[in-house]
């Protein structure tokens, strides 16, 4: 049936909710996981991990508001998505949003584990009473905590683009190339974070799949936000 004319128009308002909100989680991903968190914190480096995070303190600050900036934006392309891909299947769309939404409190409990990294390198004196070492190990503890967590979400996000990329195909007026991406980014995100949950100690296998998925994972969900904010919602079809 034609879709109708308010039914577009709500269409092409979650088109820009998701376009812009994945634009802007991506800016804040490459600041506070690409360029923060990887120059900061050095695997199997307690000490010099604990003096980058003591002497950057407004730094690591910023790489936490990032978090919760791409979490708040999550929720938005979550609701979104569903709104925008609704007339084609709604109850694949539902859990879509669902799963993403699950996502989202999942990455809201990993970033709890690096506030409390803050307090422990952000006001040592408070921890007077612990050994250097016992707070560089407690601090190493909650950063790996923080990895494992978002882990498993980014398993159960997986799960949302699987879903996400299978309407892509199907909806007709979204190109399939996009579609294609989702799908294998979907296939990239659980076999690496499953890897690294079960599989941890085959480390160079997993190096191996974050380069061959890394065009998929980055270019299919963004490639989707771009379309969605350039044309999104502007063309009549039927479903």
């Amino acid at each position: 049936m034609a879709i109708s004319e308010k039914d577009l128009s709500n269409q092409r308002k979650s088109a820009l909710t998701a376009g812009i909100s994945l634009i802007i989680m991506t800016l804040a991903s490459f600041f506070s996981y690409g360029f923060v968190h990887g120059n900061l914190v050095v695997q199997g480096d307690a000490s010099v991990t604990f003096n980058n995070l003591v002497s950057s303190t407004n730094l690591f600050k910023g790489e936490i508001l990032g978090w919760i900036i791409i979490m708040i934006t999550d929720i938005l392309v979550a609701w979104a998505f569903y709104v925008f891909l609704e007339p084609i299947n709604q109850k694949l769309s539902l859990l879509g949003a669902w799963l993403r939404l699950t996502y989202s409190a999942i990455l809201g409990v990993s970033i709890l584990n690096l506030i409390v990294v803050l307090l422990l390198t952000g006001n040592t004196i408070d921890f007077s009473s612990l050994k250097i070492e016992q707070t560089q190990a407690f601090m190493m503890l909650f950063l790996d905590a923080f990895q494992w967590i978002w882990s498993m979400g980014l398993v159960v996000f997986g799960g949302h683009l699987l879903i996400v990329g299978y309407v892509a195909l199907k909806s007709g007026i979204i190109p399939k190339v996009i579609g294609i991406l989702l799908l294998l980014a979907s296939i990239g995100y659980m076999i690496i974070h499953l890897s690294k949950i079960f599989l941890p100690q085959y480390e160079g296998v997993i190096t191996i799949l974050n380069y061959v998925f890394t065009i998929p994972m980055i270019v299919g969900e963004l490639g989707f936000g771009i379309w969605l904010l350039l044309r999104g919602g502007k063309l009549h079809k039927t479903v």
